[in-house]
């Protein structure tokens, strides 16, 4: 028997229970006390059964008596009046701490240090508190059970449930308790100095470098100026450009060849470029090859000095390849750098890549390679791959706190802007102040919280013109931007000395960030000479998500991203994918059918071999040991598409004539295709994510007794796909044939013939079968229609009765063209056209708030409706603004826009 005594009261209570562990309670009894001519003794006490209220009076004898047969008695808190008691009666007594929400229950729980939680200013049991957090939990309804899991394993962690729940309720925004971990900056280790290296004295000159860093000493312990292959994995701003500088130059200074420098964006190129260009501007001349717009605007017209003459080439990816895929010569090469080589495992671009290192290696085989990245899994195995020495460096310049909130979307812009101007006030010991970079995942949103937060905020991505871009990356480095709010343009290593990221979105576009693109991201917080501590935030949102595919939500991606690991550089392609690049082979290699084989057996990745569709579809042409691609090869190559697409394209050439209707066929076919491989790709990894998230890990050889579905076969979208392929390959192999030779007014007798056949099919049996496809091709022909005209064709009827409409209202005759519009909008409450013609007649007739409320209406419809929106904004500033001649020629002033008559 245990009994413990705490304050209650006027007197103290007593619970008296058979063990302190599992906290059985036989009684409870409540007791005063007196002072006495004898000392200190009780004067009245009761005692009830747990669950009941009735007290029964006890004598005080009885309670004398358990006291001292129970043995040690066991205190909440120092009670100076019961120790006095106790001591009076030579009855042992020790301090113990216990849960106090459980003792209202009737329930002792003994708390320990390893056992108690804190709440407030108290400490509970883990039982309590995970009640407790329930109920604090039980408003986020849409909160996933992977996700309440986790937290509850966070309040184990870090046994405060103050802390836990700022991550849930981030209304002061208090660090401290919303900090996930923190990742520790390494410790400075002496390296050697520049100056005592084999390195060029002109380049020791200019290079602006005294010390090496820690992962640039690993590099040249490696062999780095020695000519070696290497694979450079460190954090960001560890130095591994000037690993490649340093290379590079040594090299060329020593006529042993030029540099090119390869990097995955444009923005990232011409930052380079600009760098390279003032750096070493005496020791070699830099020139750019990138890809140029095919608007001629001024500011889209070329920077700098294209082409690949430079001693110094800084270029994109698809920028060299593209000489190289158009059989163009790249001579005297002595040093290739990559960087941001985790682009291997890009889906969309990730073979080009793979199939562009391969190329290089067959056109400069005496050239060093140098491979760069922040975030590679398992680099010891991708180093394997390419033929390099692994240089691994994992440790940070710079200490990085992590922070993880939950909050719903409509919170998220609060939240940031308070965080953005908090970082900004600080100061770093280096003099710089606190800057922050902010993910989002679509354009529009960067726009909309770099409106929310103000003249310090600009939006940066890749639909702003090279000026707008580099002005704020030059206010960015001057210092006078708070912040920039970006998509995935500065994740692949724009240089933007941050000291904070915020994640708006966990998702670039629709899809889920892996973790491997987190990191990246992540890697941008904190450099070394600009600031003592970076810090990155994500905003979760319960139940969040971008895409119908997916059955995660974007709290649980966030602890995914927060807990996992990279995996492998292992990609695995498909037949588009290894037909694009077997075509560029061919003509990198002049058609030596070994040489091909030599070349793509130096990829990374694996996939079929497209030789034999190739011949089949007399894309490419054998003989002997040479393989002669056909012109439509060719196209194949030098346009980066695949053997599918470009037959799809053949075909669908055949039989339509409208532009915008083959593009609309094209991308959505091409969806279907990508929502087909997401679904896969999902159900793949459900179990798996599911496993992780349960702390589950597969052993070795577990799970042997389960059927395991064959490796080689293929998933049903594949045979799919597959089968529907061969069909229209086949038609297109007989109309070829059939075609061949005949004349051109046959030619085109079969082509109406083909089309009337079309019409008929597709009143029998409508080739678009749901209403979402139905949309998504409008969609995308409003979207092609900004770059190919659209071609002249009959109004549709929803058209003409706009028309009719906007002839009655000119006509002046306002009450039937409110009777037309008003009946149409009725019809259409969301067509943005009608909606503005609506609001027009309004205006004409007086009535402009209902005006106001039609062009409101209009914009919500479509955001683009320049018109509405001067409309709308004319109405806000007191304005009036002309439409068009419904006023008489002779009434008309001469400006567009009149003052509102007072």
């Amino acid at each position: 028997m245990v009994t413990v005594v705490q304050p209650y009261k006027k007197g103290y209570k007593t619970y008296f229970c058979d063990d302190s562990k599992n906290g059985r309670i036989k009684h409870v009894g409540t007791v005063e006390l007196e002072q006495t001519s004898k000392g200190v003794r009780p004067s009245e006490f009761f005692v009830r059964r747990p669950g009941t209220s009735h007290a029964q009076k006890t004598p005080t004898k009885e309670l004398i008596t358990v006291l001292r047969s129970n043995g040690m008695v066991q205190l909440t808190e120092t009670m100076p009046e019961f120790q006095e008691f106790l001591d009076s009666m030579q009855i042992p007594w020790e301090r113990v701490t216990l849960c106090r929400t459980c003792m209202f229950d009737d329930r002792l729980t003994l708390l320990s240090d390893a056992t108690r939680i804190k709440c407030g200013q108290e400490f509970v049991c883990l039982d309590c508190a995970k009640r407790e957090l329930r109920r604090e939990l039980a408003h986020i309804k849409r909160l996933g059970k992977k996700t309440q899991g986790h937290i509850e394993d966070l309040l184990e962690e870090y046994r405060d449930l103050d802390m836990v729940l700022a991550i849930l309720q981030p209304d002061s925004l208090d660090t401290k308790k919303t900090m996930f971990d923190r990742l520790e900056a390494h410790e400075q280790t002496p390296t050697e100095r520049i100056e005592n290296l084999p390195l060029p004295r002109e380049f020791v000159d200019v290079c602006g470098v005294e010390t090496l860093m820690p992962a640039q000493q690993r590099a040249v312990e490696s062999g780095l100026l020695f000519g070696k292959d290497l694979l450079v994995v460190a954090a960001t701003a560890s130095g591994k450009t000037f690993i490649g500088e340093m290379a590079g130059l040594k090299n060329y200074l020593e006529k042993r060849g030029r540099m090119l420098f390869l990097v995955p964006l444009v923005a990232l190129a011409n930052q380079k470029y600009d760098r390279f260009s003032q750096k070493y501007e005496k020791l070699a001349s830099t020139s750019l090859m990138t890809g140029v717009s095919r608007v001629n605007l001024p500011e889209t017209k070329p920077i700098g000095n294209r082409g690949s003459g430079g001693g110094i080439v800084v270029g994109t990816y698809e920028g060299v390849d593209n000489l190289l895929r158009k059989g163009s010569a790249m001579h005297n090469i002595g040093t290739i750098v990559i960087d941001e080589v985790q682009m291997l495992e890009d889906p969309e671009r990730g073979h080009r890549l793979d199939g562009l290192i391969a190329r290089l290696k067959y056109v400069a085989p005496k050239a060093q390679f140098l491979y760069l990245s922040a975030t590679i899994g398992s680099p010891h195995l991708l180093a394997k791959k390419l033929g390099a020495n692994l240089v691994s460096y994992a440790d940070r310049p710079v200490a990085l706190e992590r922070h993880l909130i939950f909050t719903e979307r409509d919170s998220k812009v609060p939240y940031i802007k308070k965080l953005v101007f908090e970082e900004y006030d600080k100061t770093s010991s280096k003099g710089f102040r606190g800057q922050t970079i902010i993910f989002a995942n679509a354009r529009s949103r960067c726009h909309t919280i770099s409106d929310a937060i103000g003249k310090l905020s600009a939006p940066y991505h890749a639909g702003l013109t090279s000026q707008e871009r580099r002005a704020v990356e030059r206010q960015f480095e001057e210092g006078k931007l708070a912040c920039v709010v970006t998509t995935a343009a500065l994740a692949a290593g724009v240089d933007f000395p941050a000291s904070q990221v915020i994640f708006d979105a966990l998702a670039m576009g629709i899809n889920w960030l892996t973790v491997q693109e987190f990191h990246q991201m992540m890697g941008r917080a904190g450099r070394p000479d600009f600031h003592d501590l970076g810090r990155v935030v994500i905003l979760a949102e319960p139940g969040g998500s971008y895409s119908r595919d997916t059955k995660l939500t974007e709290e649980e991606v966030a602890i995914r991203l927060l807990k996992g690991e990279m995996e492998e550089v292992a990609p695995v392609y498909e037949i588009e994918e290894t037909s694009e690049e077997f075509a560029a082979n061919a003509i990198v290699c002049r058609g030596r059918e070994a040489d091909i084989i030599k070349v793509g057996e130096t990829m990374v990745g694996c996939g079929e071999d497209p030789l034999p569709d190739l011949l089949r579809h007399k894309l490419v042409k054998k003989s002997g040991g040479v393989l002669e691609l056909s012109p439509l090869g060719r196209v194949m190559a030098e346009q980066f598409i695949g053997m599918e697409r470009l037959l799809e394209i053949d075909r669908l050439v055949r039989m339509m004539d409208d532009p915008l209707e083959l593009i609309a066929e094209l991308e959505c076919s091409e969806e279907e295709r990508g929502k087909e491989r997401r679904k896969a790709d999902r159900r793949a990894s459900e179990k798996k994510e599911s496993d992780w998230m349960a702390g589950k890990k597969t052993a070795p050889g577990a799970g042997s007794s389960e059927k395991k579905p064959k490796s080689d076969a293929p998933p049903a979208w594949v045979a799919e796909k597959k089968s529907a392929s061969a069909a229209a390959k086949r038609v297109h192999e007989t109309d070829r044939r059939s075609r061949a030779g005949k004349p051109e007014p046959e030619r085109k007798l079969r082509r109406e013939r083909e089309e009337n056949a079309a019409t008929a099919a597709e009143a029998a049996a409508p080739r678009r079968a749901s209403r979402e496809l139905e949309e998504r091709i409008e969609r995308k022909k409003r979207e092609a229609a900004s770059f190919i005209p659209a071609p002249k064709r009959k109004r549709e009827a929803e058209w003409d009765a706009i028309e009719a409409g906007i002839d009655q209202r000119r006509a002046g005759k306002y009450d039937d063209a409110l009777k037309i519009l008003g009946s149409y909008v009725a019809d259409h409450p969301s067509n943005s056209r009608a909606l503005t013609e609506l609001g027009k007649v309004y205006d004409l007739r007086g009535d402009r708030d209902t005006a106001y409320s039609c062009y409101q209406r209009a914009v919500s419809a479509d955001t683009q409706n320049r018109e509405a929106i001067d409309r709308m904004n004319a109405y806000l500033i007191g304005i009036t603004v002309d439409i068009d001649a419904d006023v008489p020629a002779d009434r008309q002033s001469t400006g567009v826009v009149k003052k509102k008559q007072s």
